[in-house]
């Protein structure tokens, strides 16, 4: 019977034709993808609230799950906040798989099939961003792309961390930041009664009656269909479809790719509430004392399409000062900084005072590794906190009005009173997301904040993210449920131990 090639096949198959010289450490670097993809993939089983598991219990040193048609599938004790790759095999009856995607099809579950072949690719795409990495990293960056290009492996706990279905080896290596190229974007022009502007669109980006777009080559090639356009170069972040212009702002482009879960275009609505929430988030940092800054969006455009839009904001670098270096989240990991015990204390109180203070004004962020940026002084001491892209905030009219905050003039899903969106919006992005994954495990995270809430406020929220289980995306559940629209949640264990009383 005839079996299509593996996603490790076709990649190598690839990288022979355009990098030779990648092959043999592509092919090294396979084992550790597949674990790294595997660990990812067993949290999601042990911890999300998949149908066709319906019972899970300790087995000796491991966890057993029982499968709804009798099988029972057996790996390591899991530990849900490491980013360690741990799991290097898991047996489903008497057969050991190493390979997640073959696990997947294994399990034969509803929607699996698809699902398996994205896990393949992400770690057929992990072991290329590996193997493309220098032998002996550089010194801390002196740039923000520099920063955002240490990020290799991609979102710390989800399987698809490194999935870009559509993407040739060739675009991979010439599109992801971790590859760190120079890219090309293209310019192109619409007539400017057919788009829709917010904020302050640069002359630059503008021909005379016409506004000019900055465009993905990847989308001007696979979406739009056109080539050709006079392009500027630019540099990628980590987000793949956001990059850094020379002269300093950021632009995010429409790229309507599915990496991870999401297909990533900018639409309509976001456009044009834009202006509006970069105004309210800037009149927010002056509930925190200092210890936040919001990047300014600078404009917005679309013509009138998620598929032909762009965003252009400040660069976070804006907000540090001299000798002072603005890390994002997700790059502290290839620091030395978060191996220190009392370091990792002092950035999770940080987080906590600025995530819990707005989030009782009414506002929660999306805070993950990728939109939170930390200031760091010259000893590495972290100082402040920089956001970047409001797009998926929340905010509740209802607490801003307690707090006698002006309410924004903002519609849409990103208005909600109700407060397990709220909380679970900001818990699990900041706690599940940017601290777990910069903490690396259960005991780091749950030591970094046994010390950092001794000192915080005992709201309402706090109380909640101590004495309950903490609510992170059912990342594999939503994946294997095509149908449900919207976020589908987990919940881990209390990361935390006794809690703390009496401030």
């Amino acid at each position: 019977m005839y079996r299509p090639p593996s996603a490790e096949a076709e990649v190598a198959a690839e990288l022979a034709a355009v990098r030779p010289d990648l092959v043999s450490r592509f092919s090294a670097e396979l084992p550790g993808a597949r674990a790294a993809v595997l660990t990812r993939l067993w949290r999601a089983l042990a911890h999300e609230p998949l149908p066709w598991i319906t019972r899970r219990e300790p087995a000796g040193d491991g966890l057993t799950l029982h499968l709804s048609d009798g099988r029972r599938l057996h790996g390591p004790a899991p530990d849900p906040y490491a980013t360690a790759a741990y799991v290097t095999a898991v047996r489903l009856e008497a057969v050991e798989y190493d390979r997640p995607e073959l696990l997947l099809t294994a399990l034969a579950v509803p929607h699996g099939a698809a699902f398996a072949a994205e896990l393949g690719h992400s770690v057929a795409s992990s072991a290329l961003s590996r193997a493309g990495q220098p032998d002996h990293p550089d010194e801390w960056p002196a740039t923000d792309w520099e920063w955002e290009q240490r990020v290799v492996d991609g979102h710390p706990y989800h399987p698809n961390c490194r999935s870009r279905p559509g993407f040739s080896v060739a675009e991979q290596l010439a599109y992801g930041p971790e590859h760190r190229p120079l890219v090309e974007l293209g310019l192109v022009p619409v007539a400017a009664d057919e788009c829709l502007v917010t904020g302050e669109w640069p002359r630059w980006l503008r021909d005379g009656g016409r506004v000019v777009l900055p465009v993905h080559p990847w989308q001007a090639a696979h979406v739009l269909k056109r080539t050709g356009d006079t392009g500027v170069g630019a540099r990628p972040l980590m987000s793949l479809r956001t990059l850094a212009l020379p002269t300093g702002p950021h632009v995010k482009t429409a790229l309507s790719a599915r990496l991870t879960s999401s297909v990533r275009d900018i639409s309509v609505y976001s456009v044009s509430l834009s202006a509006t929430l970069s105004a309210f988030a800037e009149s927010l940092t002056a509930y925190t004392d200092g210890l936040l800054h919001v990047t300014r969006t600078l404009g917005a455009a679309t013509a009138d399409s998620p598929d032909l839009a762009a965003v252009l904001r400040e660069s976070p670098q804006e907000y540090g000062s001299a000798g002072e270096r603005v890390v994002p989240v997700a790059a502290l990991a290839t620091t030395e900084l978060p191996r220190s015990a009392d370091w990792l204390a002092g950035f999770t109180r940080l987080a906590l005072t600025v995530g819990l203070r707005l989030l009782e004004l009414g506002v929660a962020l999306e805070a993950h590794g990728q939109n939170l940026l930390v200031v760091l002084s010259k000893t590495g001491a972290p100082l402040r906190l920089v956001y970047r892209d409001l797009a998926d905030i929340r905010v509740s009219p209802r607490r801003l009005a307690r707090h006698g905050v002006p309410v924004p003039a903002l519609t849409g899903r990103i208005v909600t009173d109700e407060v397990t969106t709220l909380r679970r919006k900001l818990f699990g992005s900041l706690v599940a997301g940017a601290l777990a994954g910069t903490a690396g495990s259960a005991a780091a995270l749950c030591a970094a904040l046994e010390t950092a809430v001794r000192d915080l406020p005992r709201t309402p929220d706090l109380v909640a993210l101590l004495e309950e289980p903490l609510p992170t995306k059912a990342l594999t559940l939503m994946r294997l449920s095509p149908g449900v629209a919207g976020d589908q949640w987990a919940q881990l264990p209390r990361p935390l131990g006794p809690v703390p009383r009496g401030h």
